[in-house]
């Protein structure tokens, strides 16, 4: 005999993607190749919404606009919104991330902007002359030494590097311009690369309202909605130690993003 079971309704399902970290290529950073399987994966739920929440000091350019590019595509051809959520701060790449969503809700603490472009080394030209090192370098090409480290800063690499920035930076604006349209405060200097508390956000429309995500989500779509956390995996070699070096490296990378912020 065929059993039945009643209708049950589907739960309000919102996907919830950590975005934490820098952004880059290595295995520590946030990444268009290994977001990808979770993006997908939240708008194949059937979701009402997909909440971001990032914490993000920033990083390459590239990789934030491919991640932001892809939550956007899906978003639009699932019809799904988007809710972000910042938590510490969403400064610089953390921002472009944070501009993929409908709307961005901050704590009254978060740090949020940067809207800009930074290149930055380091020189070693005294010390070398110190210790009576000599630097020989050959190429085919002349820009193929452009802003070595070990040779004086020439006025030709600084203008070469500026002319570089100013697309990225034009780039940067005009995503966070479509994302969030006339909510930002025209009469303000918002792509200088200052950043703002929650609140000052807000009200320079940089960012929705001062709100944490259970809470906001719950006003949203009723409290039974159910939460469901999306996060990456540690591979294999992450998990016993195995990559010592690389993972001792990006450690010191990711440090010196965090400490412009303080944290």
């Amino acid at each position: 005999m065929r059993r039945f079971i009643p209708f049950l309704p589907k739960p309000t399902l919102v996907p919830v993607i950590r975005l934490g970290g820098t952004i880059g290529t290595g295995t520590r950073s946030l990444n268009d190749e290994a977001l990808t399987p979770l993006i997908e994966k939240a708008f194949k739920l059937k979701p009402a919404a997909v909440a971001l929440l990032v914490n993000s000091p920033g990083g390459s350019a590239v990789q934030s606009s491919l991640i932001a590019a892809r939550i956007r595509r899906l978003a639009e051809e699932k019809k799904v919104p988007v809710h972000a959520f910042v938590e510490d701060v969403a400064a610089s790449g953390g921002y472009w991330l944070a501009c993929a969503a409908d709307d961005i809700w901050v704590d009254e603490s978060s740090l949020v902007g940067s809207i800009g472009v930074i290149f930055a080394s380091f020189g070693f030209p005294e010390l070398m002359a110190r210790q009576g090192v000599e630097r020989r370098v050959i190429t085919a090409g002349r820009s193929k030494s452009f802003a070595d480290p070990f040779l004086p800063q020439k006025p030709e690499d600084i203008d070469r590097l500026k002319a570089l920035q100013t697309p990225i930076h034009q780039a940067f604006i005009d995503h966070v311009r479509r994302s969030r349209g006339i909510r930002l405060d025209d009469s303000a200097d918002l792509f200088n690369a200052d950043i703002w508390t929650g609140q000052q956000s807000v009200d320079l429309g940089l960012t929705d309202g001062v709100a944490h995500m259970t809470p906001k989500l719950k006003e949203l779509y009723g409290d039974k909605v159910k939460l469901v956390p999306l996060g990456r995996k540690r591979s294999l070699f992450q998990r016993f130690g195995l990559s010592l070096v690389d993972e001792t490296l990006g450690a010191v990378e990711d440090r010196a993003l965090w400490a412009r912020y303080g944290l």
